[in-house]
Order: structure tokens, then sequence, then C-alpha cells
């Protein structure tokens, strides 16, 4: 059985690099064997938690997060910060769609940053839902210049290898924490929220 993997692009704007490296991500991950899913916040916006509108896309992205055996969530640094599109997704997402699943964080930075947004999404995005971040993670910067259609030399060559590296790893993880996720997405009452 095949594992399904679902990619988050974390940025609100249309044309985001993050949107991209989800693309080229997807891709690699089915030359790896999985099947694959991309949620593009830039494509479908989520109104701001706790909103209640007709059009709310999140019915859409909590069943295919559900499918999931994993998730790679990619987020744009603006300003030293994780994008708010992806900090409002979390907002929405709960046990049911998250728990005991490995997710891979991406960061993507147009310049030399990008570890910030790594730091903050460890640090508050978890804690509820329960999803269990690897210790490896991606920084993907010079965002523009490498994972492009044509070769962007040594720093392509460079991320290229570390992305297929942290990919077979995610799916390694998905494939051991597979059952966990079943038995324990439904905690006691008592301890519904983390700690």
């Amino acid at each position: 059985m095949s594992l399904r993997i679902t990619l988050i692009a974390g940025s609100n704007r249309p044309d985001a690099q993050s949107s991209r490296v989800a693309r080229y991500l997807a891709a690699r991950l089915q030359q790896l064997g999985a099947e694959s899913d991309i949620i593009d916040l830039a494509a479908e916006p989520l109104p701001l938690w706790p909103a209640e509108t007709d059009n709310n896309p999140w019915p859409d992205m909590a069943e295919k997060l559900r499918a999931a055996q994993a998730v790679v969530v990619i987020t744009p640094e603006w300003h030293g910060m994780a994008c708010p599109a992806l900090k409002n997704l979390f907002l929405y997402a709960g046990r049911r769609e998250l728990a005991h699943k490995p997710g891979l964080l991406v960061s993507v930075s147009a310049g030399q940053g990008g570890a910030y947004p790594i730091a903050e999404m460890r640090s508050s995005s978890y804690k509820n839902c329960r999803l269990c971040y690897l210790p490896e993670h991606l920084i993907i910067r010079h965002v523009e210049s490498v994972m492009g259609e044509q070769d962007g030399g040594e720093d392509d060559q460079r991320i290229r290898a570390r992305a297929d590296w942290s990919l077979q790893l995610l799916l390694d993880y998905a494939g051991a924490m597979r059952e966990l996720h079943e038995k324990h997405r439904s905690p006691p009452p008592d301890f519904m929220n983390g700690m």
C-alpha cells in the first residue's frame, strides 16, 4: 500500500515560491513511490479562524490531511516569521487530521534566512494537533535560484540531494508511525489539548 503525503504550501501570495517548492517536492515524492496532495493556501485561502462562511475550503483540506500518513509543511519567511496563513491553518487542524503523524518542516527564504520560521513552527503549531515534526528539516535559501527547471549549480544540487534524503526519511517515519495515528488520535477527554 502506497503512502500518501500532503504538502501544505503556506504562503497566501499568488505565484509564491513556497507553492513552486511544494510542486517540486510532490514530484520528488511521486518518484520515490508515494502519492501526494497539495494544499495551496494562495489558491484556496482559509478565512481567519473561527470564521463560519459558506465558501470555507477547510472541509476539503481536512479530508486531504486525514487521508495522509505524513505532511510536509512549507512556510515562507516573512520578516523572520512564519506566514500568518499557515499559522491560521493550524488553528483549524486538530487531532483527527494530524495526531501522531510525522511532519517535515520546510522554510523558504529569498535571502540567507529561513531559520526563524522553523523555530516558530516547532514551538507553536503542534501542541493541540499533536503533529510529530521530524528532527530533520529543510531551509531553502535563495529559493529563486534553486529547484527550478534548470540546473542552478552547486547550491541547487546540494539542496536537491538534501531534499531527497529528507523526503525519504519522512517516508520511513510515515511507514513506521502509520498505525500510531489510528490508535492514539482520540485521547481521554481530560487530555484533549496538549500541555
